[in-house]
């Protein structure tokens, strides 16, 4: 009886949904494309341009810090 129970509801949490829907994979996406546009902003900052350019120089010149 207890089986009878358990597992017509066990199948069901195991089947689930396979995959996002339509919505959950456009926010997905959105989310992708903002967080990518900000990296994009740090990583061609003034700031950062310098420190990795100053790093190379450094690197390809034999110089230690």
């Amino acid at each position: 009886m207890l089986r009878d129970v358990l597992l017509p509801r066990a199948r069901r949490v195991l089947e689930g949904d396979s995959g996002m829907s339509t919505a959950e994979y456009a926010l997905g996406t959105l989310a992708a494309a903002a967080f990518a546009s900000v990296l994009y902003m740090v990583v061609t900052s003034d700031f950062v341009t310098e420190a990795l350019t100053s790093l190379l120089r450094e690197a390809l010149s034999g110089q230690a810090r």
